[in-house]
């Protein structure tokens, strides 16, 4: 086996950090300028009996939380390893951004609910002044939009607290419509049907952050990133005879990881292979914090055996041929040439 005998090769890059461009201050000025609008828009929703505005309200306070929880999570996510938690906090920015998309979904349904019974049965609504205060909502959320996107939106935590706003402008776009027809017509329930759209939109912002967040808890492999394509790849590099344990992360928002066992050729150069694997995943996949563990073919059974995943001897079979290298299969094997994934 020469020098490369018992190598078992872990490299590692690291490049890890909390969106380095998320500054807290473009947050920290959109929480005030939404809080103290809401205050104001509560106040005339009821004084107009406008649910679009009192809806509008609800969302805008939403929004403010999001911003407090994105501002709570950058913080803590900052914090370093230690302890119990190898990975630090990181995933505190996962939690707020999941927590953004379930209110979302919470408020759509009680809003769809409170503009169902209005369609039904709509009240008296001050038209005139539920445009005047969503033309000036919709002024309000434009720069508080200008302000998030200043912060680094990779940040799935940062992409919560935006989706929050950008919604919520569009909400006041659907109420200013439902106030001019108000206004000009007299059709009531053009008000409701304003929230219904806001309520879509929730809806679907809301669903996304749960989808993206919760793919990020069941550590799945990053959109974009095909496994089983990114393992052919890996064993189609020279002297790589098998790769499995292949698995792929994200610890948060744009910082992917990965591990897998590489088997490389008799006398092969485990270290150079290792570093090759490295340089093709940073360069081609964005993966940087990449665990390899490097072999040689048989370093662990008889010199003419693959040490890959197979399952237990069953009756009849020859133990000789099935020296596994797990009982339980962790994932697909790659070998050069066709083979299932």
């Amino acid at each position: 086996m020469s020098e490369h005998a018992h190598s078992h090769g872990h490299g590692h890059s690291h490049t890890h950090g909390v969106s380095p461009d998320a500054d807290r201050r473009w947050l920290r000025a959109a929480l005030i300028l939404l809080t103290a609008y809401m205050a104001v828009e509560v106040v005339i929703g009821v004084v107009a009996q406008s649910l679009a505005l009192i809806s509008d309200a609800a969302h805008m306070l939403t929004d403010a939380v999001s911003i407090v929880l994105a501002l709570i999570a950058m913080r803590l996510a900052a914090r370093p390893a230690r302890g119990g938690y190898t990975y630090g906090l990181k995933r505190a920015e996962i939690l707020s951004a999941q927590a953004n998309g379930i209110t979302l979904l919470l408020l759509s349904v009680w809003l769809a609910y409170e503009a169902v019974e209005r369609l039904i049965s709509p009240p008296k609504v001050t038209g005139g002044l539920v445009l005047i205060t969503a033309l000036a909502g919709i002024v309000v959320n434009l720069i508080c939009t200008w302000l998030l996107s200043r912060a680094n939106r990779s940040s799935l935590n940062i992409e919560g607290a935006y989706q929050h706003i950008l919604t919520d402008l569009f909400g006041f776009v659907a109420t200013a419509v439902a106030g001019l027809i108000v206004l000009t017509t007299g059709y009531e329930r053009a008000d409701a049907i304003a929230s219904l759209v806001v309520v879509a939109l929730m809806l679907r912002a809301g669903t996304g952050l749960v989808r993206e967040s919760g793919r990020i808890f069941m550590e799945a492999a990053p959109a974009g990133i095909d496994p089983d394509a990114l393992g052919d790849h890996l064993v189609a590099t020279d002297e790589v005879v098998e790769v499995h344990d292949l698995h792929i992360w994200q610890i948060t928002s744009g910082q992917p990881a990965l591990s897998a066992h590489i088997l490389v050729a008799p006398g092969g150069d485990c270290h150079k292979v290792r570093r090759s694997l490295q340089e093709l995943l940073s360069g081609e996949y964005g993966i940087t914090h990449a665990t390899l563990q490097v072999d040689h073919v048989g370093e662990q059974g008889a010199p003419d055996q693959l040490l890959t995943l197979s399952p237990r001897p069953g009756p009849g079979s020859d133990p000789e041929q099935q020296a596994g290298h797990c009982e339980d299969a962790h994932g697909p094997v790659h070998r050069q040439g066709p083979h299932r994934h």
